[in-house]
């Protein structure tokens, strides 16, 4: 009975089906769905695809039937299936996070219904037509990959889970041999019940003594009770940024050069056209924008800090695309400022904000934070002092932007107070010499600390 080979599709399948079944001559029988697709079922499963009319005479040949391969096609008949999305070409699987809906909710065409939580972005999972939510086929906390199904959308008015006569039959019969099951469980408890007490004819062991646990000094520490802690699952962002960080620190040489900016200017050049940038441009002007046009002018000079390893070979990269760091609930984002030589300051500011709020609304795509060159990080915000950031794979730098602190410092032989940064460069040390290193940080410096030199290509 069972076929030496998975049914072909189509029409096909449903004659290779249809030999298990002994159909009346007055039967209704007709299929839900024009064809069935892949997929392990059983025979309740194969009932599903099934029409059976209130008269029909249908029964099986056999007891058993063979573990055919079937489903139903999305969208084909009443039921049209959501699934898993595409995420993206570095993102092979995500973590079902979040259910959006519950069964029997009604849903729109590509309303969301579920979110799947990736190593980099959170992606909606749409329904694909109108209808009622009939159930969900994963649950939260699932790993699920590209094409998962999710759930089934009824496209009917109802949201009422139909069973067919077959099905009510199997689920109403008793199953053969239930009477001699029940038969056999009834003899054993009369037999439990003649038995004496089992305590009553085994001697009591005589009990051997443990010895005491030993008493702890009072040098020993005391763990915190096990109440005190609590475990929860690692979330998939932490989990990819904690392997990316790692896989960096094994596989560069990093080492980290430093040197210190005076803000003055720049702090300057923002407080005296803040007003009229927002007036003409509508958006603030911020500090963010000086380092990018400082980090561009350093990138064209030494192109080597913009290039990469790839085996045995480096890759010169002629384009710029400046990564910007950006902190959120869930973890660190990167997002990608694309041809930053060719942005200027309100494009920058403009892009950065952009960037900067949707990867906080966790709405940012997988393109916006795909490739890069460069990256800067700016742990400032957040009041560090000094840090030595770790690079962003596959680049080969990455620039550290600290706070700004008054300081005094020697002016003209005049001892003023000056808002003062300290900035930090880790590079491969493979690829970027030391020099190269000190080179570029100093470009950083002299641009920063007098903009004049970016209108006149100094």
């Amino acid at each position: 009975m069972v076929p030496s080979r998975v049914p072909s599709r189509g029409r096909r399948d449903q004659v290779e089906f249809r030999r298990h079944l002994k159909v009346g001559r007055n039967s209704n029988v007709s299929w839900k769905s024009s064809r069935i697709l892949a997929s392990r079922g059983s025979r309740a499963e194969f009932q599903r695809h099934l029409e059976v009319g209130s008269n029909s005479n249908v029964t099986w040949k056999s007891d058993g039937i063979p573990s055919f391969y079937f489903t139903l096609l999305c969208c084909k008949g009443d039921l049209a299936e959501a699934v898993v999305p595409f995420m993206g070409e570095s993102i092979t699987d995500g973590t079902l996070a979040t259910f959006l809906k519950k069964p029997g909710d009604r849903v729109a065409v590509d309303e969301p219904i579920a979110q799947v939580e990736t190593d980099k972005v959170t992606i909606d999972v749409v329904s694909p037509e109108a209808g009622v939510i009939e159930k969900f086929v994963a649950k939260e906390g699932d790993t699920v990959t590209p094409g998962t199904k999710i759930a089934f959308i009824s496209k009917s008015d109802s949201s009422d889970t139909h069973v067919t006569p077959s099905e009510k039959l199997d689920q109403d019969t008793p199953k053969p041999g239930a009477k001699e099951a029940d038969k056999a469980k009834h003899i054993v408890e009369e037999q439990i019940k003649e038995k004496p007490d089992v305590a009553t004819e085994i001697k009591e062991k005589p009990r051997v003594t443990s010895p005491a646990a030993p008493k702890l000094s009072a040098s020993e520490p005391q763990l915190p009770p096990k109440e005190r802690e609590r475990r929860v699952p690692m979330p998939r962002i932490r989990k990819r940024v904690a392997t990316r960080l790692k896989d960096s620190q094994n596989t560069y040489a990093m080492l980290t050069t430093f040197n210190e900016v005076d803000m003055t200017n720049l702090m300057k050049l923002r407080s005296d056209y803040k007003d009229a940038f927002v007036d003409k441009h509508g958006t603030k002007l911020g500090l963010m924008s000086g380092f990018v046009k400082a980090a561009v002018s350093g990138l064209q000079q030494l192109p080597i800090v913009n290039a990469v390893i790839d085996g045995e070979d480096i890759i010169y990269r002629d384009y710029i695309d400046i990564s910007i760091a950006v902190g959120t609930p869930k973890g660190l984002v990167v997002p990608v400022l694309r041809d930053a030589d060719k942005l200027n300051f309100a494009d920058v500011e403009k892009n950065i904000n952009t960037l900067a709020k949707r990867a906080n609304e966790g709405t940012i795509s997988i393109d916006e934070m795909a490739g890069g060159t460069f990256t800067i990080s700016n742990g400032g915000v957040y009041g560090s002092l000094l840090s030595t950031p770790i690079i962003n794979p596959p680049q080969s730098a990455i620039l550290g932007m600290h706070s700004i602190v008054s300081r005094p410092m020697v002016v003209n032989g005049n001892v003023l107070p000056r808002p003062m940064m300290y900035i930090a460069l880790t590079y491969d040390h493979r690829l970027i010499d030391g020099r190269e290193a000190v080179y570029f940080l100093r470009r950083i410096k002299d641009v920063v600390e007098d903009p004049r030199r970016l209108l006149l290509d100094l």
